[in-house]
């Protein structure tokens, strides 16, 4: 049995959302874990106790204030560790990814001048790219759109290789796609872009609960992700190396104080929200101590044995709904392990069931574990009230990941969207299937 399996009882008793039922008593399953994770007890007592004991404004004299600021620097030391860098001033908060992109933005573009491009994907969630699309607008500087490849949804390399001139200032580009669950070859990437003097921007939001964030290893320039992805509160989080954070002016009042990060970090923060960020990757790292028997102190080791159990048990999972799902024809799966029904395949024959299974357990590793479905008949709408009418927690539509569901022609109803993290259960994957073949 793997590690995170075998804790499952005591990890699931952390969650307090896992008690829900509807009405009738049936048990609500959290399969919603792509637009939103719940959170364990202790990032909620996080947030509680600051509230209680220490709810101030920063830079003041007295103890409150003291004690917020000791919190800050605690919730950035988490992150630099959570982030795989080793400066915690590199670190900036915010509401939210979209709005940090939005700040971010504004800011690089004062450095574009006519003629410049930069390059945004089709893949991505509509946060990484109208930001950008609108700066770029702004500024007079031309936008280049990267497309993915057929059937598997990834990010087509070629295409970003033939796109890249010395004029390109900045690429845009997702580590996990929100609605496929692909992966991305995010160091290659990088390294095209850097290879022409560009500026890499990382959307690791949907990467955050499934796998870890390495932008020192990436050799990244910015990499976003939001805590309430990965069982936090509704927090945002920039990481930018200090040279960049230090050289673009930033968009401030006039009092706010010229040194990073607080020169990014825009009026008062979510000083709460911040604590119970803190207190998600606290979380994490206390379990991977536990699975890999390694010293709370050494914090980041920590945090890589809590994704590597993390990796092995939700790859476990998704094995387990692929192969099951292959024996569902009317249902198509939209990307990795996918059959030959998916969208840009030109067989037009269906892969047997047997032969399906074999081919998406082989392409598990390319994806984290969420999954988008259509239905030969039912509409997306239709399959997401019919499974939350039986307390399966799932989302429809296009998920913000607008170009991508349009290019697939998919719009306006979009598809069906299931997601599993690591506190869901091979029984829960059962009863999804069962329901979804009920829906013949």
């Amino acid at each position: 049995m793997l590690p995170l399996e075998a804790s499952l009882p005591e990890l699931r008793a952390q969650f307090p959302a896992l008690r829900r039922s509807l009405p009738d008593g049936r048990p609500l399953l959290f399969l919603d874990g792509p637009a939103g994770t719940q959170v364990p007890q202790t990032v909620i007592d996080a947030i509680g106790d600051y509230l209680i004991q220490r709810n101030a404004n920063r830079h003041g004299p007295f103890l409150t204030a003291i004690e917020t600021e000791g919190m800050f620097a605690t919730a950035q030391q988490r992150f630099a560790e959570f982030m795989g860098v080793t400066d915690p001033d590199e670190i900036v908060f915010g509401p939210n990814m979209t709005s940090l992109t939005f700040q971010m933005s504004r800011a690089l573009a004062q450095t574009w001048q006519p003629g410049d491009e930069i390059i945004v994907t089709r893949l991505d969630h509509d946060a990484n790219v109208s930001p950008w699309v609108l700066a770029a607008r702004d500024r007079g500087v031309q936008v280049r759109w990267v497309g993915f490849r057929p059937g598997t949804l990834h990010l087509d390399l070629e295409s970003l290789a033939e796109q890249l001139t010395p004029r390109t200032r900045l690429v845009a580009f997702g580590a996990a796609s929100n609605s496929s669950g692909g992966l991305n070859p995010v160091k290659q990437i990088v390294e095209m872009v850097h290879s022409v003097g560009a500026f890499a921007y990382v959307d690791a939001v949907h990467l955050g609960p499934h796998r870890q964030i390495q932008a020192a290893d990436w050799d990244a320039d910015f990499v976003v992700c939001s805590a309430y992805k990965f069982f936090g509160p509704h927090v945002g989080i920039l990481w930018g190396r200090r040279q960049w954070l230090e050289q673009v002016a930033a968009y401030k009042v006039r009092p706010a104080g010229n040194a990073v990060p607080d020169k990014w970090m825009q009026g008062t923060q979510n000083h709460e929200g911040i604590a119970g960020a803190a207190a998600c990757v606290d979380y994490l790292q206390r379990w991977g101590s536990h699975w890999g028997n390694i010293p709370l102190e050494n914090r980041g080791q920590c945090l890589s044995a809590a994704f590597a159990a993390i990796e092995a048990y939700e790859s476990q999972l998704t094995r387990q709904f692929l192969d099951g799902l292959a024996q569902l024809p009317n249902f198509q799966l939209i990307g990795v392990g996918c059959n030959a029904n998916t969208p840009g395949d030109s067989s037009g024959q269906s892969s047997s069931p047997s032969t399906a299974a074999e081919h998406w357990s082989s392409n598990a590793g390319q994806r984290v574990s969420t999954f988008s479905l259509r239905h030969k008949t039912r509409t997306a709408t239709h399959l997401a009230e019919a499974l939350a009418a039986q307390g399966i927690c799932c989302w429809h539509g296009h998920y913000y990941a607008l170009e991508l569901s349009e290019q697939l022609g998919f719009e306006p109803e979009g598809m069906l969207r299931i997601g599993f993290v690591h506190y869901n259960t091979p029984a829960e994957v059962d009863q999804l299937l069962a329901a979804l073949a009920a829906l013949h």
